[in-house]
């Protein structure tokens, strides 16, 4: 198994300062971007630590696998899974104790998404409304589900096409590190199949360039650099409304 990877990240058209960090940990193939939120520097401050303390907790239990984890094993989940979900709660927990600490990081927060390439298999965790990708065979299908707001009213079928159209709190999210002292990890796990590209990124380029429009991207692009660069480039194009965060994984199966 191998992965190719490569990512980049954008401040977008209207923002002053980046607040997404993305990690790409090829020793232990592990990729993720985080999309902060809060006033002043907060949220570049909550997705910095969300990346690094994700990345140590892979580098330590790789290191000394019979280290003493900060959660338990949830039992119906088998150790990869875990140890996925482990690092984002251990995330979650260093930007909660980090808002509680000062008044100028209170209600600082971010989202993640995260894949893990192990033995064959990706699995994929996440919480907030970044999103996780993959493109097989010439189709882009989205793994992650959004929790937001507007997803929440989606799933109810409370809103006619028009309203979802003008849904006036599209960037509410209803999950997010930070935001509490314990959060719930939705964590996926993906057969991939040679040639299999993972796309994660922050809502800066899923809000702005539609799945079609990413799905040509990868279809004519085969350098993950030069896509990742197309697909910001789009979303600048758009209005950049937002910071703009794309990573690209590659699965070759030898």
């Amino acid at each position: 198994m191998r992965i190719e990877v490569a990512g980049n990240t954008h401040v977008g058209m209207k923002r002053n300062h980046n607040e997404d960090n993305y990690l790409i940990l090829t020793d232990e193939n592990l990729c993720c971007v985080a999309d902060g939120m809060g006033g002043h520097s907060s949220g570049e401050i909550a997705s910095k630590i969300a990346v690094e303390e994700l990345a140590e907790f892979f580098r330590m239990t790789s290191r000394d696998q019979d280290a003493t984890w900060p959660f338990k094993m949830e039992k119906t989940r088998n150790y990869d899974e875990n140890r996925l979900a482990t690092g984002i709660k251990l995330a979650n927990k260093s930007i909660f104790e980090k808002a509680c600490s000062d008044t100028k990081y209170k209600g600082m927060g971010t989202t993640i998404v995260s894949v893990h390439f192990t033995q064959g298999s990706a699995y994929v965790g996440h919480v907030g409304d970044s999103r996780v990708y993959f493109f097989r065979q010439g189709v882009l299908t989205q793994v992650t589900e959004d929790h937001s707001l507007l997803n929440d009213y989606l799933k109810a079928k409370k809103l006619t096409p028009e309203e979802i159209e003008n849904f006036p709190h599209k960037n509410v999210i209803v999950r997010a590190l930070g935001m509490k002292e314990t959060v719930v990890v939705d964590v996926a796990k993906v057969e991939p199949q040679q040639g299999d590209i993972f796309l994660l990124c922050s809502d800066g380029l899923s809000g702005m360039v539609t799945d079609p429009q990413m799905q040509e991207v990868l279809a004519r692009t085969t350098e993950l650099d030069k896509a990742c660069s197309q697909l910001i480039d789009l979303a600048n194009a758009a209005g950049g409304n937002d910071n703009v965060t794309c990573v690209l994984a590659r699965f070759h199966a030898n």
